[in-house]
């Protein structure tokens, strides 16, 4: 009997917790585009998977030749959709990120990459999806995938850069 008077209590203490949980949720009142003001682009939040991440690749440091084609390789191999090779300016950097509301997600998750030592540069003019990776004298390697992930957890969730609404997340 007295067994169960205890699992009773723990059930209707149980409950409570519930309730008071749901009562006091604070992410129904979240921002979403639809509070976003007039004229601001929507950012997309979404963490893709590699195979659905565009990138081009290019080689912001002159003394390593052929450093964007090799890089570019690697991302390939790594299941990364590839669209352009080149060169660019020098970058006094690791890395650069430069992408429009559309590729967010995909820019934080090639942050990850560079274990969170690229600089995002975000255009809220730029309207497609793909990420330019433009690559910076310090560069040394892309990270293990054991490096990405714990990287991915020491970022935690992307961002929606300044001018932008986060959009819905699916």
């Amino acid at each position: 009997m007295r067994a169960l008077v205890v699992v009773g209590l723990l059930a209707v203490t149980a409950l409570v917790f519930v309730v008071i949980a749901v009562v006091r949720d604070t992410q129904g009142t979240a921002s979403s585009a639809e509070d976003c003001p007039q004229g601001w682009p929507v950012a997309d939040l979404r963490l893709r998977e590699q195979k659905d991440v565009k990138i081009n690749v290019y080689n912001g440091n002159p003394d390593e030749v052929g450093l964007a084609g090799s890089v570019a390789d690697d991302f390939r191999n790594r299941k990364f959709q590839v669209k352009k090779v080149g060169n660019a300016k020098p970058v006094d950097a690791v890395a650069v990120l430069r992408f429009g509301p559309k590729g967010v997600g995909s820019a934080h998750l090639l942050r990850a990459y560079f274990l969170n030592q690229a600089q995002l540069a975000p255009d809220l003019k730029r309207t497609d999806d793909t990420v330019d990776v433009v690559l910076g004298n310090g560069f040394q390697q892309l990270a293990t995938t054991t490096e990405v992930n714990q990287s991915l957890g020491d970022l935690g969730s992307p961002d929606a850069p300044p001018g932008t609404c986060a959009g819905p997340v699916r």
